[in-house]
Order: C-alpha cells, then structure tokens, then sequence
C-alpha cells in the first residue's frame, strides 16, 4: 500500500470540476449534502453564527428592541444551498432577521439549490465571482464552506482581501483538514455503493488538495492580515475554521445591532 504525504498540498483534480451533465452534478450534489450532514461539516459556520449573535447581545445597548434591518450574509461558493437552508431554520428559531445570499460560479449549481429550496425559502442566489459581484457587497457576515481546496493560493489570497474589505461584522471559512486519520475514515464512510459515484474519490481528493493550520497561517499574512485578528481553529472529524471578527468601530455591533435581541443563546443540534 501506497503511504500518501500529507505535508504538502496534493495539485489533483476532482471529477465533479470537470463537464458533466445538470442531472448527474444535482445527483452528486445532493449526496454530498447527506454527507455534510454525516460528518458534521455546518457546525463550524453555525456554532461561530452563534459566538457572533452572543458577542453582539453582550455589546449591544439593552434599551434595543428590534432590529433595524436583515443581517446581510453572504455564502460564498454555495453549491446546493444546504448550508444557507440550515442558516435560514436557525435564524427563524431565533428571531433574527437575516438577508441571505447565495452566490457560485457554477449556473448548475445555483439552478440544483434553487430547485431544492422550499417554496417558502427567501435565500436569493446569484452566478458569478462574489469579489465582483454587485449583489454581494455591503455584506455583514460572509461565510465559506468547504469551497477554499478547489481555489489555487492566489484566489485564496484575493478572497481574503475582498472578505476584509467587505464584511461589516465578520467572516469565516471552514474546509477540510489535510490530514492521514480523515482520509482514512471518509475512505471507509464513502464506501458503500449507494453514494453517487463522484463522492468517495473526490472527497478524499479533496482532503488531499486541502490545508494545514501552517498554511493558513501564511496565506493571511499574505493577505495582509494580522494574526491577531484572525482564529484558527480545529474541529472534529476533518474541519479547519478560519475566522476573523471586525472590531466594534467597523462593525454593526453596538447601540445600532441587529444580532442583539437574543441572548439565551443555545448552541446548535446540528443534524
């Protein structure tokens, strides 16, 4: 048996990058959104949604009653659309009053997420390259999951910069973890045969074109970031979360906050 090296960035495709039929990418997206349900993958972005709404509560004035205006989040990369679903449930729970937008270069995928939205769904959805699109601007929160391993470096680099420049509040992104012990266990989890042939071997593509903490580290240093302004976390099975919050006198935080109305704030059943 091969031992694969994980120490540096494996440059490999995936087949679900490459052409393929409007029915066979919905099929494939679909099982990955099973699949991100199975491993946990929205719990990073939610439990951070969740540390965001606390911190806001504990600054915001308590004379505040209601929100000014939605909370603009923007999902960048959005595929299918399941991650702006569990965003859209969480904030109806909790009373907070969010714009949601969904944006991919992929038309497909935009369709494939439109279609499986409920017929009550206000998330909107836009094609194109969020760092140029009109839509996506003026964002207060931006979210990116499991999006960065398909990027080159350099599109990492420019995507920082925009999510700097662009979020009021703060942003995040969470991707896979390069590591041998999640390789290992989605090689065995993605085996049966009931998974859309695209699954196993671009997942564990995927791990292998993903980063390190150490990667993560230089690639915001690069974007002219300080370190202090940006956390770095860890979190079980495979995810790395990358995220950086605004200070109070750049963002909606404060007397004027629209993530202020709750404060018994529970953490997320995240199925």
């Amino acid at each position: 048996m091969i031992e694969l090296d994980f120490s540096t960035r494996a440059e490999i495709d995936e087949q679900m990058d490459g052409p393929c039929s409007y029915e066979e990418l919905r099929a494939c997206l679909r099982d990955l959104a099973v699949m991100n349900r199975l491993t946990q993958a929205h719990g990073p972005t939610m439990l951070w949604l969740e540390h965001m709404l606390c911190s806001a509560s504990q600054n915001a004035s308590e004379t505040q009653a209601e929100y000014l205006k939605p909370l603009k989040l923007v999902d960048v990369g959005c595929g299918y659309g399941d991650m702006l679903r569990q965003i859209e449930r969480w904030a109806a729970k909790r009373n907070v009053a969010m714009d949601l937008l969904g944006v991919d270069v992929n038309a497909n995928a935009i369709r494939a997420a439109r279609e499986a939205a409920p017929a009550v769904s206000r998330v909107r959805y836009a094609v194109g390259d969020v760092c140029a699109c009109a839509e996506a601007q003026n964002a207060d929160l931006i979210t990116v999951s499991a999006v960065t391993h398909h990027l080159s470096e350099s599109e990492i680099l420019r995507l920082l910069q925009w999510m700097g420049r662009t979020a009021r509040v703060g942003w995040i992104i969470t991707d896979l973890h390069r590591m041998p012990t999640p390789y290992r266990a989605f090689s065995v989890l993605a085996r049966g045969p009931w998974w859309h042939r695209f699954i196993r071997p671009d997942g564990l593509a995927s791990i292998r074109r993903a980063f390190r903490e150490e990667d993560w580290v230089r690639m915001c240093a690069a974007a002219g970031m300080q370190q202090d302004a940006v956390e770095i976390r860890t979190h079980r099975p495979a995810r790395l979360a990358v995220s950086s919050k605004q200070p109070a006198s750049h963002s909606r935080a404060g007397p004027d906050s629209r993530m202020s109305e709750r404060s018994d704030v529970e953490l997320p059943q995240v199925s």
